[in-house]
């Protein structure tokens, strides 16, 4: 059968007809504020930049408006360049594209991908249900979207968003090997590392209230939110709001930067030359790379405990503090804690990710009638709120002890316990409840820290250029 062709009785109609829902001031021309809030109307929120993208290419007159014979020339050479990637995807030329040839379109760049996942994203743009793509449905779901060669729209349908809502994520985000070669990818961490500082500077008053309610649960159980940022402000003023906050802030770089480095390497022993891991293999490597990481900045992590719990005048400093649980305690008590900080790892990252999948996979099923695979960056941000919260519920047990033993040394009276010795000891004293002391303030800070960090991302994204995935 022969492949589809470009004539088109309805061509023109078909143009005007979105041309003129573009046109919203009816006068003529499209400007770039209108293009904008086109594309958004018919739903390409995942397509950051398509405006200027498509204003750079068609405005001929360099008028910064595009009249209808400009559009119209667009749209002619746009379908051409569709037409070809459609050819490219259509490998046995019967007009239509299927499951198992958008699974090969993907191996072909490197990209492992299960037929389930291939299915979900032709149902995306499959309007009629055959669970088939015709040149009709590939042409109007790709017609206003400047997407040129079949890389990237591998890669529009792969990725998701990277953002730090001021906990430690287990599994990083994947760059595609042209993010790396083009050097998109330490734009992206620059972006998401800003972001994170931003975010966890805005929220660190209620981080160091969390630090408090864990370490002093067994002498004040009773202790409310409100009584314990009432102490703060009284022993040391407002700025005590935010004592850790600048070790909490500098460990976000050479976090990243080992998580994504190792995630790498890892990735490679487990794929090979594969480029994307399946939803198990991303887990297991995630939670190593994730312990890599942690295992390298984890004395950062005693300073941040040792820091937040100070007395004012008590340290000078970072480095005064280091100094000062150097020779006082010594070395060995900057990795107290490590044990249930790296058990941590697992329950957080596994439910994490799984409760993330199950999420953003029950969108794209119910609503997937849209113009696009990608679920857009507010569906994704929801969907890894929602299970960052989940993974926090499982670990915090652990981080609670975790904390208890980093600060153990600083609190008078207070036993030097293992890490059973001290579960059996918080539960003994203080019941189950007790393992989950600070979590309120803990919960309270994701949706500031979310908007925060949502806001100050896409600005820095737009500052260095970073394009949309």
């Amino acid at each position: 059968m022969e492949g589809p062709q470009l004539t088109d009785p309805d061509k023109e109609r078909r143009y005007s007809a979105l041309f003129q829902q573009l046109d919203s001031n009816s006068d003529g021309h499209v400007d770039i504020n209108e293009l904008r809030e086109g594309l958004h109307a018919l739903g390409m929120r995942g397509c950051q930049g398509a405006e200027q993208e498509i204003l750079r290419a068609g405005d001929t007159d360099q008028d910064g408006q595009l009249d209808f014979n400009e559009f119209t020339q667009y749209l002619e050479e746009r379908e051409r360049r569709l037409l070809l990637m459609f050819d490219s995807l259509d490998r046995n030329r019967d007009g239509r594209i299927d499951v198992s040839e958008i699974q090969q379109c993907f191996q072909s760049l490197g990209v492992q991908i299960t037929l389930g996942q291939a299915k979900k994203i032709l149902q995306s743009m499959d309007r009629d249900g055959t669970l088939t793509i015709d040149w009709m449905e590939w042409r109007d779901h790709f017609l206003l979207n400047p997407l040129h060669n079949m890389e990237d729209v591998v890669t529009f349908w792969k990725h998701s968003s990277m953002l730090d809502i001021g906990e430690s994520l287990a599994v990083p985000d994947e760059f595609s090997k042209k993010e790396i070669r083009s050097g998109m990818w330490w734009k992206q961490l620059l972006a998401g590392g800003v972001a994170g500082a931003v975010s966890r500077t805005g929220t660190a008053p209620l981080d160091r209230l969390k630090v408090l309610m864990q370490v002093h649960g067994s002498r004040s159980c009773g202790r409310s939110m409100w009584k314990g940022l009432r102490e703060m402000l009284e022993e040391g003023g407002l700025r005590s709001l935010w004592r850790g906050n600048g070790i909490n802030v500098l460990k976000i770089a050479p976090e990243s930067g080992i998580k994504f480095m190792a995630y790498e390497q890892i990735k490679k022993l487990i794929r090979g030359q594969h480029e994307t891991l399946r939803v198990q293999e991303r887990f297991v490597a995630g939670s190593l790379a994730g312990a890599i990481a942690q295992t390298v900045i984890y004395p950062m992590e005693v300073l941040k405990t040792r820091l937040a719990l100070r007395r004012t005048g008590q340290y000078s400093g970072m480095s005064d503090c280091a100094r000062h649980i150097l020779r006082t305690e010594g070395i060995r008590a900057f990795s107290k804690g490590y044990l249930p900080n790296l058990l941590g790892i697992v329950p957080y990252a596994g439910i994490d990710l799984a409760v993330y999948e199950t999420l953003k996979n029950t969108w794209l099923q119910r609503y997937r009638a849209g113009t696009s695979a990608d679920p857009g960056v507010l569906v994704l941000l929801a969907c890894g709120t929602i299970s960052s919260t989940c993974g926090q519920i499982a670990s915090y047990p652990l981080a609670l002890v975790r904390t208890r033993m980093q600060a153990q040394a600083s609190i008078v009276g207070s036993p030097q316990l293992s890490m059973l010795a001290l579960f059996r000891h918080i539960v003994e004293r203080e019941g189950i409840l007790g393992l989950y002391q600070g979590i309120a303030p803990n919960f309270m800070k994701v949706i500031p820290a979310v908007s925060i960090s949502y806001v100050v991302y896409e600005n820095m994204k737009r500052v260095l250029g970073v394009t949309s995935r």
